[in-house]
């Protein structure tokens, strides 16, 4: 059904305009392993690189624009929004793990590394957005003559580089260039008789040049404002980045982000929605307390830090207080001690948003499996119970509770990392695809006692050496301590 809704040419779904569906196609990767058929691994890495060669992808500063108005990502929409730079992000870790193919991991770090240097606040939370034009003019910070480009490179440079981002004299929009690559880098080598470690170099080179000459131009306007929602996708997506690139950078990015929320965005224990020039306003909806808690879980698991456990405990039985409706079995999207509205809505579509029932299902799943509160367990079956019938009937609209029932049914494995310094280890286990899986790292001894207390660590020793435990239906391996005895145990 949802594979129906493909583009065999071009990838993704439906035809124009087109929005990069994240959860759509983290689904089709996990729906690959689940059914063994590649087809739909496949298809998922065709819209990515179909993405990431399009006019959609900021091809020099990384990022993307908000959707494509065309059906081969070529012509964006030129607006940048914070949750598109922290969901796509995702998928680009996911195709890495699945092929090992550095081209992913590029994509990646292009975007993060745009969000650290054009999004993100000297105190550390992430502003909403750009918007598409500049001097009235969409598009018109982003594109480019082939003159231009000429007068900054010089005529050799360029001359690879216009090949490679198919700039042409006439142009492929309104008569400028947007640029996009169709031609593999062997193909400029063979063109201009260099090598393609040259080409290389030359783009690279070139990249940073016209980026520098574009930060001269006049800027699109910044909306300035500090979601929590989206601020949590964002130190997701940083979490994650920094598992398969271990730059410290990215983890750093994402803790600073919890900090500032946690300073600026909590008033009497409730958390707030959204902040600007100083100033945090509005009771926090269900997608920020769904989205926070999520994001304190994927920094736990890399930490191992009591701290953010212990917090997104609190708020995930905050949920269950104030947001649950028992007889429609899912959340409101407003707590009851909410500013009153006259009807409490819902919301249970996953569309360039997941819900905040669909993550809430989620995060319910991953505080069950380290606590072993089954109250966290009933409301995630029963959120997945009730919608599990509309997801099967349009998937397109369920990705992200699609992946929750995926890790349901497969019955996550836990992994504990004691000790990590055997990096080989901690590594082999970030490289690999494990959607349903919980990777948890102890680097502290101090941080495994006060830990104990959560059953998911109870019975464990700090060791001296890395040791790893996988555990499946309640049954645990021994401490593995050999990076191939870890490999053949998964």
């Amino acid at each position: 059904n949802l594979f129906q809704l493909g583009d065999s040419t071009y990838g993704g779904f439906g035809s124009a305009p087109k929005f990069p569906n994240a959860a759509n196609v983290s689904f089709l990767f996990r729906y690959a392993k689940l059914s063994g058929l590649s087809k739909f691994n496949e298809f998922a890495l065709k819209t990515l690189n179909k993405m990431a060669r399009g006019g959609i992808f900021d091809q020099i500063g990384g990022g993307f624009h908000r959707y494509s108005t065309d059906a081969k990502w070529l012509v964006p929409h030129f607006e940048k929004m914070l949750y598109d730079n922290a969901l796509i992000p995702v998928n680009y870790v996911e195709a890495y793990q699945i092929t090992k193919d550095p081209f992913y991991l590029e994509v990646l770090q292009k975007t993060l590394d745009f969000v650290l240097r054009e999004m993100t606040s000297p105190q550390g939370g992430f502003y909403s957005a750009y918007d598409a034009d500049s001097e009235g003019i969409e598009g018109k910070y982003y594109v480019w003559t082939k003159s231009e480009i000429k007068e900054i490179l010089g005529s050799k440079d360029a001359d690879v580089f216009c090949l490679y981002y198919d700039v042409t004299d006439g142009g492929n929009w309104e008569g400028n260039n947007i640029l996009c690559n169709n031609l593999n880098i062997s193909t400029v080598s063979f063109n201009f008789r260099i090598s393609e470690e040259n080409v290389r170099e030359i783009l690279k080179s070139s990249s940073e040049k016209l980026l520098k000459h574009r930060s001269s131009r006049i800027k699109p306007g910044l909306d300035d404002k500090i979601l929590v929602s989206w601020n949590s996708l964002m130190i997701t997506a940083f979490a994650k980045g920094y598992r398969v690139t271990n730059d410290v950078r990215y983890l750093d990015a994402a803790k600073n982000c919890i900090n500032f929320i946690e300073n600026n965005l909590f008033e009497d224990g409730n958390l707030l929605r959204t902040y600007k020039n100083g100033v945090a306003k509005i009771d926090g909806y269900l997608e920020d307390y769904s989205y926070f808690t999520n994001a304190l879980l994927d920094v736990f698991e890399i930490e191992g830090d009591e701290k953010y456990l212990n917090l997104a405990m609190k708020l995930g039985d905050h949920l269950v207080e104030h947001f649950w409706d028992s007889e429609n079995n899912s959340f409101f999207m407003t707590s009851d001690n909410h500013e009153k509205l006259i009807i409490r809505p819902k919301s249970n579509y996953d569309l360039s948003l997941p819900s905040g029932n669909s993550v809430s299902a989620f995060v319910m799943l991953r505080l069950y499996h380290l606590s072993q509160k089954n109250q966290f367990l009933e409301i995630a079956t029963k959120i997945m119970k009730s919608q599990a019938q509309m997801a099967a009937e349009n998937p397109f609209g369920f990705g992200y509770l699609l992946n929750t029932i995926t890790m349901y049914v497969e019955n996550p494995t836990e992994i504990t990392i004691i000790n990590t310094e055997n990096s080989d280890i901690c590594n082999l286990l970030s490289a690999q695809y494990l959607p349903n899986s919980f990777i948890v790292m102890i680097k502290k001894p101090e941080h495994l006692t006060n830990l104990s207390k959560f059953s998911f660590f109870g019975g464990k020793q700090f060791e001296e050496k890395t040791s790893v435990f996988v555990c499946k239906n309640f049954s645990c391996s021994l401490p593995l301590k050999t990076a191939d005895e870890v490999q053949s145990h998964l």
